[in-house]
């Protein structure tokens, strides 16, 4: 390996350091080899088993493993009753899925901006945003917009990259006006504020266990609640709406039926994704400590560089560090983000972009989604990448970064 003076020649790793790749073990791989072997690979036992670990771990009274984290908010919009004519506030600096999600109930997404240095969704601009465009209806109890007529039923605060939500300051908003908390945790499996486990603080917690997450099931989500109610009819709604799924008609020697009440979706998680699931949910903690001490050494690094670091960590809160993501100005740096993340390229790092801000994509480019204006996130969405931050790097992978973030920032 050579020193940071030495490495602005790309090409010097010998094989392309692929962003995000998953951390599969071989115990793993005997799990799922397992569940081919047993003649169940649909949902089943090893769901079970799944949602009943992530209960335990994350401290909710009702854990529902489903296909995925847009399957997840999307149940749970369904779930609180939020459809046509109903807006929910969220942010624009998240994977589009969030909005999505909204788009797919019947909702229509509000965005409000972001505070800079966390990147996250900033409670003063979702009470700005109430206060200025809704009135209260007092038969209903709840915000209406002084335009549309819409009903503002919900705010979904993202965790982004894992640094959890000021979530006291976004209940107290909610509180006030008579809203849901539907988190988008897809980044914060580990995540916790003020003592307490993201998972078991909101009306509904959605996770996301796709193939770059801190959990990997290939695809596959969770849902969170407290609420036996809402637990119920996202466990039936995620499987077309019926009373009893495959495992519980099967698994028996009496014989079972079924109703279906209402027409729900194919939204269930398999055993095949669930034993994966099951396995690793005992490792997050150690894996967690791995990624910190990645984050740790980069921090160091890039100290003397002129980008922007993530921020520091808030007070009685766990970051999950899902994303290391630099802030590059080119007023600053003299070159762009999509400049620096091409050199990395040649020099066989992969990158990623956590991300182009959802109200400037091409369906969502339209005023009614917007709050007003969104600077903060637009300056984010321009100038952030995200490098490889995954406990299965190795102190060579490490350095590797390190030398390719230097020499293309200082070529």
């Amino acid at each position: 390996m050579k020193s940071v003076e030495q490495s602005s020649d790309p090409g010097e790793r010998d094989e392309f350091l692929v962003f995000g790749s998953p951390s599969i073990s071989e115990e793993g791989i005997a799990e799922v080899v397992g569940v081919l072997r047993s003649g169940w690979i649909g949902t089943g036992p090893k769901v079970d088993l799944f949602e009943e670990h992530f209960r335990a771990y994350t401290g909710a009274r009702y854990a529902i493993a489903v296909s995925s984290c847009t399957a997840a908010l999307h149940l749970s919009l369904l779930a609180a009753g939020i459809g046509r004519g109903d807006d929910v506030i969220t942010t624009p600096m998240t994977f589009v899925a969030t909005a999505n999600s909204i788009v797919h109930a019947g909702a229509t997404p509000v965005f409000v901006d972001i505070d800079r240095a966390s990147q996250l969704i900033d409670p003063a601009a979702v009470e700005a945003c109430i206060q200025q465009n809704y009135y209260m209806d007092g038969k209903t109890g709840l915000p209406v917009n002084r335009e549309t007529n819409r009903r503002l039923r919900a705010i979904i605060p993202v965790h982004l990259g894992g640094r959890p939500c000021a979530m006291d300051d976004v209940a107290d908003i909610a509180a006030r006006y008579n809203l849901y908390v539907i988190e988008d945790a897809a980044h914060a499996i580990e995540a916790e504020y003020r003592g307490r486990k993201v998972g078991a603080i909101s009306d509904f917690t959605c996770f996301s266990f796709y193939v770059t997450k801190n959990l990997v099931t290939g695809e596959g989500g969770m849902v969170t609640t407290d609420s036996e109610e809402f637990a119920n009819h996202i466990k039936t709604t995620c499987l077309h709406g019926m009373t009893a799924d495959a495992w519980t008609r099967y698994n028996s020697e009496e014989t079972r039926d079924y109703d279906v009440i209402n027409p729900g979706f194919k939204y269930n998680m398999t055993d095949i994704q669930a034993a994966l699931g099951v396995h690793q949910v005992k490792h997050l903690t150690n894996n967690l400590a791995k990624r910190a001490k990645i984050w740790q050494a980069y921090d160091e690094a890039f100290s003397d560089l002129p980008v922007e670091r993530p921020s520091r960590l808030e007070s009685d809160t766990v970051h999950a560090r899902h994303l290391y993501s630099l802030l590059v100005d080119k007023d600053r740096c003299g070159v762009s983000r999509d400049e620096v993340r091409r050199g990395l390229h040649r020099r066989k790092i992969g990158t990623g972009v956590h991300y182009r801000s959802v109200h400037e994509l091409s369906f969502y480019r339209n005023a009614a989604y917007n709050a007003g204006p969104l600077p903060n996130a637009e300056y984010v969405s321009g100038r952030t990448f995200s490098i490889p931050l995954a406990p299965h790097l190795t102190s060579g992978d490490v350095q590797d970064v390190v030398e390719a973030v230097h020499a293309v920032l200082r070529a």
